[in-house]
């Protein structure tokens, strides 16, 4: 995504159109298009070309580049999973890894970042009713390699609010929810995690539609993303006047809930009445 908006600016600062820069690789100004949008892999020989008729001539600068194309292209670690991981699902992964803000709005489940293998196994086995245990097995190894990235050296901050529901809901055996909660609370103790509860006294709130993430990167080149799942996948955002919707609704959702500072003594109350 980088580096196509890279591409896009050099194309724009040397005056040429989808067309003038198709016309030099003998492709489609859609193709130029779709490589500028990161809705294709990035060819070695496209790029070093269009970098030369984009008036790039320094020979460090055009292998700088074409380092970071390559190192792009490699598949991530979550490639291993590509047996069990849907496309919609693998730039999910993909947005998370890179962010290093990530805001979301729950009110199903305890967020993947933060779940215990049994819960998330739990689950996965409502949603996927009729997957084998190997797949289920797959899917929870991958939604606990993915918690890693809360523990690098420089992680994202994670800032989550989430439903009372979320954690009203029986979810299989008490001990597998309680081990949940316990969870929570060692989490919140974490500088870089912050969540709140959306009690059932709070009434209304501008979200009430289903989750979303809001994926933001240390880059200035990438706009924003939201993620806003759905049943059989998810819709993806970048646009400025869509993304500030979501954030606007973020924002006025953690205004009202309950601040960060009472969310261990909620999660206590909770874990001794499961």
């Amino acid at each position: 995504m980088v580096l196509g908006r890279r591409l896009q600016d050099l194309r724009e600062a040397a005056g040429l159109s989808f067309e003038d820069a198709g016309h030099t690789l003998d492709v489609t100004h859609a193709t130029i298009r779709r490589m500028e949008k990161a809705q294709v892999g990035l060819k070695v020989p496209y790029v070093e070309k269009l970098l030369r008729i984009y008036g790039v001539t320094d020979q460090r600068e055009v292998d700088g580049f074409l380092d970071l194309v390559r190192e792009a292209n490699r598949p991530g670690w979550w490639h291993r999973y590509r047996d069990v991981l849907p496309d919609w699902f693998s730039a999910f992964v993909s947005l998370e890894a890179e962010a290093d803000q990530i805001r979301a709005y729950e009110p199903h489940y305890i967020p993947g970042l933060l779940q215990t293998e049994a819960y998330a196994a739990s689950v996965l086995r409502a949603g996927m009713p009729h997957a084998p245990a190997s797949e289920i097995d797959r899917l929870v190894s991958l939604r606990l390699a993915r918690q890693d990235l809360l523990s690098r050296k420089q992680p994202p901050l994670l800032w989550v609010v989430i439903d009372e529901t979320v954690l009203r809901r029986p979810v299989s055996r008490p001990n597998v929810m309680r081990a949940q909660v316990s969870r929570l609370i060692e989490t919140v103790a974490v500088p870089h995690v912050r969540l709140q509860i959306m009690p059932f006294s709070a009434g209304l709130h501008p979200a009430m539609y289903g989750p979303f993430h809001l994926f933001r990167f240390p880059v200035t080149e990438l706009n924003d993303v939201v993620c806003a799942e759905n049943l059989v996948g998810a819709a993806y955002f970048d646009q400025r006047d869509d993304v500030s919707t979501f954030r606007e609704a973020l924002d006025r959702m953690c205004a009202q809930a309950a601040p960060v500072h009472r969310t261990e003594a909620i999660l206590s109350g909770i874990r001794k009445e499961i």
